[in-house]
């Protein structure tokens, strides 16, 4: 699956989250720290779902970037 992440500058590093897997966050010095970081959170917070027996959400966020006069 492919979920989106979103990477936000945060004070002196960088944090992440999945916005279709609520609680599944990083935080990071560098950009790639955080890349993978997040992605061995995703990891690790599917593996929790399924052992709980919780369904995986299906990735249904989209990133687009808007145009704006600026």
């Amino acid at each position: 699956m492919r979920y989106a992440v979103v990477i936000e500058k945060a004070g002196a590093g960088f944090s992440a989250y999945v916005p279709d897997l609520p609680g599944c966050v990083a935080a990071g010095p560098d950009v790639e720290h955080v890349e993978r970081l997040i992605h061995e959170a995703i990891a690790f917070h599917l593996e929790g779902l399924k052992e709980d027996g919780f369904p995986v959400p299906l990735p249904v966020s989209r990133v687009e970037y808007m145009e704006v006069a600026a």
